[in-house]
């Protein structure tokens, strides 16, 4: 999703790549994290671009400093002054590492980009995750999934289907689960989003997906397969599993 904040079988997760290369940008270790991870693969390139732009701006080559001929000077009347510090050398180090925050900053800050509506956030979103729609056998573990999704939102169990990934995002601004159950046909993205509130169900159509997205009592559900996808029998089970109020 935009960020993940917990490791991942061991690995480390978008927040820690992130601070590395950042304060680092020859870092060259999270390669099990980076080849999974498109949104970190970006920020990489990015933050690599931005390096060496400031590198080559503080190689800028000076010419030789031409000092014209002077007289001869007696040279018991000469005072010793104390070598000038680099003044500029030293306001450009400052300048970049000013720069490199502020981009980082923005970069890490700006990830709230504002919809049209909540369908086309839903769709945008998974766009984002191409790593987590994958065909997979290995389901998340027990304690994982319970934290992504505790009791007071659902109780998953194993009639929902294989759940291969499971990850707290953000839909709208709030923090919701977001999991991957492996279909028929491919894999299955579900959001439960208990605080989303919507009047009626809507159509989720992307360019290779389609879904639905389902009013749940004060929240909804948005469920989206791949076109081949039948996804009633998942949808089915996912909303005898949902525990806020219907």
């Amino acid at each position: 999703c935009e960020a993940q904040t917990e490791r991942v079988d061991g690995q480390m997760n978008c927040e820690e790549y992130r601070e590395a290369i950042t304060a680092d940008p020859s870092y060259d270790g999270g390669t099990a994290h980076l080849s999974d991870c498109a949104a970190c693969q970006a920020y990489r390139k990015e933050i690599l671009a931005l390096d060496k732009t400031i590198a080559g701006a503080l190689a800028i080559e000076v010419s030789p400093l031409k000092m014209p001929a002077l007289a001869e000077i007696e040279t018991d009347k000469v005072v010793t002054l104390k070598p000038r510090s680099r003044v500029v050398s030293t306001w450009l180090a400052v300048a970049a590492t000013v720069t490199i925050a502020a981009v980082v900053g923005f970069r890490m800050l700006a990830t709230d980009v504002v919809y049209e509506s909540l369908e086309e956030e839903l769709l945008a979103h998974l766009d984002h995750e191409p790593a987590a729609l994958v065909v997979s056998d290995k389901p998340v573990s027990d304690r994982r999934l319970n934290r992504v999704v505790p009791t007071s939102i659902a109780t998953l169990g194993h009639s929902a289907g294989l759940i291969t990934y499971a990850q707290t995002c953000v839909i709208n601004g709030k923090d919701i689960p977001h999991l991957v159950i492996q279909g028929e046909r491919g894999p299955v993205t579900v959001l439960l989003m208990p605080d989303e509130k919507i009047d009626a169900a809507a159509d989720l159509n992307g360019e290779h997906t389609r879904g639905v997205l389902l009013p749940v009592g004060e929240g909804s559900i948005a469920i989206i397969g791949n076109r081949e996808e039948s996804i009633a029998p998942i949808t089915s089970s996912i909303l005898k599993s949902v525990a806020w109020e219907i």
